[in-house]
């Protein structure tokens, strides 16, 4: 029987080989092994019909070792506490990478969005930002959207904060709406940023991006905006999937029309209807397609050692996080794929969301054209920074990224005096 994969194991497996490559001593390290805190909350919902339900929910702040805690809240009936507490440690590798001043955090409650009402979803909410109130705030701990989360639900957690404050604390929160704070260019800043990604590393490879043929499996807020992009750019989509199906035409696909196809029906059926010269495939297909870029923007754990082994593409762009296990990366590496990780590759959410808390902080609001340009600067530059280290030290790029976030984490520690 095989042992069940847990995305913490994978993390901490990460942390010490990247420290061995560093020659670092684990008391250098080891607190990166552990959450700072971890929170389990028990959540009792009055229900449309009158009875109560109640939902599990977590929050875990892995490290606030160079600022507030800064991480996503979602919304799905697979979630727990593993999961959380590795998104929470992949957020703060993200956050040192790019080199903003946050730590990681990650929320979640195991429940399928889909089987509650609109009334029902905003009190699960408001009794979940309740429950972890003594954890979050502006200079603690900022939650933002994440899988089947949104702005409307980010209003509420801010809503349900200032009612306990006692005036508007629009930090509390981003991705929210703009009305009431958010930011310009938040909603998109994921899949925008996996785009420069994507176009950075077909440069460092020689390859051009015009009429590159692309797969995207997950055709979510991340990989529908990055498709966008990248179509933009000059690539050619072929393929992209969700949760029901996929789609793949070796001519390529509109993504625009596909995008306002899948928003104008019900999100469980989205591709099942569409045609226009497409054929339908699964997630498994897509993933071992004949393309120059794969992009998995889905969820953790998809390209696994079984699927690693017939995987075609020649360049792998992380939109999700997570999407690739330990023992696949392998094979890809020793196929000679090259991989640029989550941890670089879809850190354009958390840049923006950075910006919208300074913003919020502030009281001011940037234009589209300065956030657009910020977002790409800190991303390149940070591109770099891991392919020059990874250049140097003769590694893959995601060892490259975890060796550059790994040695700013301990020597953020170091200069606060924390190192026994």
């Amino acid at each position: 029987m095989s042992k069940k994969y847990n995305p913490y194991e994978q993390v901490i497996k990460t942390i010490d080989d990247t420290a061995k490559v560093m020659g670092l001593k684990e008391s250098q390290y080891v607190t990166l092994k552990h959450a700072e805190r971890e929170l389990t909350v028990s959540l009792p919902v009055k229900m449309d019909d009158g009875t109560v339900k109640v939902f599990k929910g977590y929050r875990v702040q892995h490290s606030a070792l160079k600022g507030p805690c800064k991480g996503g809240i979602r919304y799905h009936q697979s979630v727990e506490i593993e999961e959380v507490k590795a998104l929470a440690a992949w957020m703060t590798f993200k956050c040192a990478v790019v080199n903003i001043p946050y730590g990681g955090a990650k929320g979640g409650i195991e429940v399928d969005p889909s089987e509650l009402s609109r009334d029902e979803l905003e009190r699960l909410t408001r009794r979940y930002t309740a429950s972890i109130l003594p954890l979050i705030g502006p200079e603690k701990d900022i939650p933002a959207p994440d899988i089947n989360t949104n702005a409307m639900v980010m209003g509420w957690i801010m809503d349900q904060y200032s009612m306990f404050a006692g005036y508007p604390v629009p930090g509390v929160v981003t991705g929210k709406p703009i009305d009431i704070g958010g930011s310009l260019g938040r909603s998109g800043a994921t899949g925008r940023g996996v785009m420069f990604m994507t176009r950075e590393i077909m440069h460092r490879v020689g390859k051009p991006i015009t009429g590159a043929s692309v797969a995207i499996q997950g055709f979510g807020k991340v990989g529908a905006t990055a498709a966008i992009a990248l179509q933009k750019q000059g690539a050619k989509i072929v393929a992209i999937s969700d949760v029901s199906t996929g789609l793949y035409n070796e001519q390529g696909l509109d993504v625009i029309k596909l995008k306002e196809f899948t928003e104008s029906g019900e999100k469980a059926k989205l591709f099942k209807d569409y045609k226009d010269g497409a054929k339908a495939i699964s997630n498994e297909e897509l993933l071992t397609l004949d393309v120059d870029i794969l992009i998995p923007a889905a969820t953790e754990n998809q390209i696994t050692e079984k699927i690693a082994a017939n995987v075609k593409a020649s360049v792998i762009v992380e939109g999700a996080n997570g999407p690739t296990s330990i023992e696949a990366d392998k094979i890809l590496t020793q196929n000679g794929v090259t991989i640029v990780p989550d941890i670089l590759a879809n850190a354009g959410g958390v840049i923006v969301s950075y910006f919208e808390w300074v913003q919020n902080i502030q009281s001011l609001m940037w234009d589209i054209e300065e956030i657009n340009r910020a977002q790409e600067k800190i991303m390149i530059r940070a591109f770099n920074s891991v392919w020059d280290t990874a250049q140097e030290k003769d590694v893959t790029l995601r060892t490259g990224a975890y060796i550059v976030a790994i040695d700013k984490l301990v020597r953020a520690r170091e200069i606060r005096g924390q190192m026994m």
